[in-house]
């Protein structure tokens, strides 16, 4: 039995450590997600520390998704627009799980929240980019986003390998 939760902002400082080992799994295991090895969980860290004050203004939604025991086996976030003519919209981002914890569906836990607290958060349209040809494509192609493109050599891979991503969008709510 897996549960996600919204990560306040005392709670998303308390979990930065955790937070940082899935990271780190995430990019020894290959994932395309801003960063190149040698990165580990202290490296990890440092950069969910750079995310505190965003969380702390509301600009960063950050769920964690915790098994039984209470341990972190999954996370996802949303990056709310903040321009006035962008604020109908947000960006799902860092949507990791532990290699351990695959194969739960704890992917689509993970996303299905995401959008709910989107939506709740006013957002009525959600973009994200990911690896081509990826397990996580399969997610959102057969979660209702829709593919709008796909971009050649636009994000690197852990080793510095140049990947093509495809870009996704879904809508919320019906546009005004």
């Amino acid at each position: 039995m897996h549960t996600v939760a919204l990560l306040s902002a005392e709670e998303f400082a308390a979990s930065v450590e955790e937070l940082a080992v899935l990271l780190a799994d995430a990019v020894d295991g290959g994932a395309s997600v801003g960063f190149l090895k040698p990165f580990g969980p202290a490296e990890a860290a440092v950069w969910w520390r750079e995310q505190e004050a965003a969380v702390a203004d509301g600009g960063l939604a950050v769920w964690a998704c915790r098994d039984a025991d209470g341990r972190l086996a999954g996370t996802v976030s949303v990056v709310l627009a903040r321009k006035p003519n962008s604020r109908h919209r947000a960006e799902v981002a860092k949507l990791l799980v532990h290699r351990a914890a695959r194969g739960r569906g704890l992917s689509r836990l993970l996303l299905a929240a995401a959008e709910r607290g989107a939506a709740a958060a006013g957002a009525g349209l959600l973009v994200l980019d990911t690896e081509t040809g990826s397990p996580a494509e399969h997610v959102y192609l057969t979660g209702g986003w829709t593919r709008y493109g796909i971009v050649p050599g636009y994000a690197g891979a852990p080793d510095g390998t140049l990947l093509d991503c495809s870009f996704f969008y879904k809508r919320l709510t019906t546009p005004a």
